[in-house]
């Protein structure tokens, strides 16, 4: 009974995919092929509407030095991850377990997947859009089909057979999009200097620490930055926590697409800043080019957005139901809920879930750097730490009680007038002292 039990844990282990088993050194990508498959997330429209929408609310200079802030954060947060994702191999999924417990871990992994799920909705519904305004003959519902059945098999490789061949042939045309749209824009239109002058007539005094807050709402990416570098050869860990998940990659995927939507902006007319209408603008401004432009920008980023909701959604629905599907077919449970989610006006709400889940994402990321940085990480949990789930707890409050507590105070300050502006770096600075009080408290003895 014994030696069975023994080759069925053995044949799992092989059988399983990506997101529930850490990967070793045979399953490592090139530095290339990582750093390709990751540049896909750089070029989503959301990144210009964003930019677009700081330089409105704070002024252009604001929110330059707001993103150069962002950038410098960026950097050094995922260079810390990163690193710690390529030594140890384990995924966000996987590295939960030691903070939270095998049960506690599934929160992570459920808020990780519908977030990716939101994102996909998104960015494959400004695609369905672009569509349906091109070709006013398509239903926006077969637009929205059409999405879904070619970005599902675009998952089903892995990150190294497929997602870095996709991506890094996208990519020069993504910035050749980018240059071209602007040199067209000014010549159609002429140069405009203004666009170094937008914003409110009254500029805010700390508009750049705004702007520098506004972009924690997207540190979903920490998570998405963990759950690629794993797949790194620890040779290669410097040029990846520098170079592929560094400051060059945000640049390009903040500062650059930013400049250039403050400046199509103010040159190019535009009734509203949202994905759907900047995507139009390209479209103006380039006819079919500027569709194929939309399609590379969108299709890109969500190769990521719907690898990273397959994998956790398989994550989450093995350890909760014990339901051991394969990826596959998880990435086509994850393309029907896009699907109809494409469907539903539900993108008021969409956007307040993923500010209360923005939240959590910042708390997960503030305790996972605290227990990375500790300088007894190693001699507490091991090099490596135990992430099988049949000896751990299935509740581990050491993680739990800082992931809580602080969210509880994000969400009420986020409520506030006041902590509106206070409420990401609250939550931040909060979970990262209770973790830390609370694992000396727990291995106190051992010191």
């Amino acid at each position: 009974m014994a030696v069975m039990n023994e080759k069925h844990d053995l044949l799992h282990e092989h059988s399983s995919d990506e997101s529930t088993h850490v990967i070793t050194d045979s399953q490592k990508s090139s530095r290339f092929s990582l750093m390709m498959a990751w540049w896909g997330v750089c070029s989503a429209l959301f990144y210009i509407v964003v930019g677009v929408a700081m330089a409105q609310a704070y002024g252009t200079k604001n929110a330059i030095i707001g993103l150069i802030i962002t950038i410098i954060t960026y950097a050094i947060i995922n260079a810390i991850i990163s690193r710690y994702a390529i030594k140890t191999g384990l995924s966000v999924a996987l590295f939960s377990r030691v903070l939270f417990g095998h049960s506690g871990a599934a929160l992570a992994t459920l808020i990780f997947f519908v977030t990716a799920i939101y994102y996909a909705v998104f960015e494959g519904h400004v695609i369905a859009v672009a569509l349906v305004h091109e070709f006013s003959s398509i239903p926006l519902w077969l637009g929205a089909l059409i999405v879904v059945l070619y970005s599902v098999p675009l998952i089903f490789g892995s990150v190294q057979h497929w997602l870095d061949k996709f991506n890094g042939i996208l990519l020069p045309l993504y910035l050749l999009g980018l240059i071209g749209s602007v040199v067209y824009a000014t010549m159609k239109y002429g140069y405009n200097g203004d666009w170094l002058d937008m914003g409110p007539s009254k500029i805010p005094e700390y508009g750049w620490w705004n702007v520098a807050v506004s972009y924690m709402g997207v540190w979903v990416l920490m998570m998405f930055t963990f759950d690629f570098a794993r797949f790194g050869k620890k040779e290669d860990a410097s040029f990846h926590s520098t170079i592929t998940f560094g400051a060059p990659f945000y640049i390009t995927a903040f500062l650059l697409p930013s400049l250039v939507g403050i400046y199509l902006v103010s040159i190019v007319p535009l009734k509203e800043t949202t994905e759907a209408a900047v995507a139009f603008v390209f479209i103006e401004l380039l006819g079919l080019l500027g569709l194929i432009f939309v399609w590379i920008t969108q299709t890109r980023i969500n190769t990521a957005n719907f690898f990273l909701a397959t994998t956790n959604m398989q994550a989450f629905f093995e350890e909760t139901l014990k339901i051991n599907f394969s990826k596959f077919v998880w990435a086509v449970v994850v393309g029907i809920v896009v699907f109809l989610l494409m469907l539903i006006d539900v993108f008021s709400y969409l956007f307040a879930a993923l500010a209360y889940q923005g939240i959590f994402v910042v708390s997960w990321v503030a305790i996972a750097l605290a227990h990375i940085l500790n300088p007894k990480r190693e001699e507490y949990f091991g090099a490596v730490p135990n992430v099988d789930s049949r000896s751990l707890p299935a509740w581990d409050f050491t993680g739990l009680i800082a992931w809580f507590i602080s969210s509880g105070i994000g969400v009420l300050l986020y409520k506030t007038s006041w902590g509106a502006n206070w409420y990401a770096t609250a939550t931040f600075i909060s979970s990262f002292v209770i973790y830390i009080i609370s694992v000396k408290v727990r291995f106190g003895n051992k010191s």
